[in-house]
């Protein structure tokens, strides 16, 4: 990847993704117990530990302290973090709960329908076997690098405290919730098209959530979703995730007949986004 941005490499491997096609006949799951656990709430994923994306191999090593890198992370944290006791703030504690079925509706707004397990049982399956891949698709580089999180480095509180001992002992580099909330941005806005912009916007602020949190750097965040773009072009090679592609995009389209809309108040988490939408990264 040498001589292209993170950006690029992005787009290049969501371009690859766009052109991948299910295979007919496959059934997909849509219960948890015939798809099974790799702990408990965690369903596995659609890939193999050998078919996930090698993290180590496609990231740079994170910045260095005192490097010009460093010190625009640096900026970041001051900027994002800003937003915490708002109402941006507000969302970026509930992004950070990636447990089903909460984590089920953070895309609900920007899609335009609800999601659940009960009325899209397809599509809610769909995130969560994507969030194993996208998370564990991450855990080479992060066990690799075992960068400290900004919290901890500046010694001050996350906005989610009850979590902050246990992120404190895990590696910072590259973010897990931005590469599942990029992966899903990628694979929403595929089944919905008509929807992408707001499904990606919703992505890119799912990633900055961390920021906003304090638990994650800028660059983690940018690593974190070329990690959920590369996993997304592995899924697509997958005959089992095809098939729940197209059943997904089968429900959605049942729910736009029925003119089912989320539950949320939509207008003020819009109003809420806008405001950090200029903010790195």
């Amino acid at each position: 990847m040498k001589g292209l941005s993170l950006s690029a490499v992005i787009f290049a491997l969501a371009l690859i993704a766009s052109g991948c096609a299910s295979s007919p006949g496959v059934v997909a799951p849509t219960s948890a117990a015939e798809v099974g656990e790799f702990r408990h709430g965690i369903v596995n994923g659609y890939l193999a530990p050998a078919e996930l994306p090698d993290s180590l191999a496609l990231l740079p090593a994170p910045p260095s302290m005192g490097s010009a890198a460093q010190a625009a992370d640096d900026a970041a944290f001051r900027e994002l973090t800003k937003f915490q006791g708002t109402p941006r703030g507000a969302i970026a504690v509930q992004d950070a709960d990636l447990n089903f079925p909460e984590a089920a509706g953070v895309f609900a707004c920007a899609l335009g329908v609800p999601i659940s397990e009960k009325e899209t049982p397809n599509l809610d399956m769909l995130l969560r076997r994507a969030l194993t891949d996208a998370g564990f698709a991450t855990y080479k580089a992060k066990e690799k690098y075992q960068r400290t999180r900004p919290f901890v480095l500046f010694k001050v509180p996350s906005c989610t405290p009850a979590e902050e001992a246990v992120l404190a002992k895990n590696g910072s580099y590259p973010s897990g919730h931005a590469s599942v909330g990029w992966a899903w941005a990628l694979l929403l806005s595929e089944i919905a098209p008509d929807r992408a912009d707001a499904i990606l916007q919703r992505g890119r602020a799912f990633g900055q959530s961390r920021g906003i949190c304090g638990v994650h750097w800028q660059s983690d965040i940018e690593a974190g979703r070329l990690i959920g773009a590369a996993t997304v072009a592995r899924l697509h090679a997958n005959p089992v995730f095809g098939a729940q592609m197209k059943a997904a995009h089968a429900e959605i389209a049942v729910e736009r007949s029925r003119a089912a809309t989320p539950s949320g108040n939509c207008g003020a988490e819009v109003s809420a986004l806008a405001t950090s939408a200029s903010f790195a990264p």
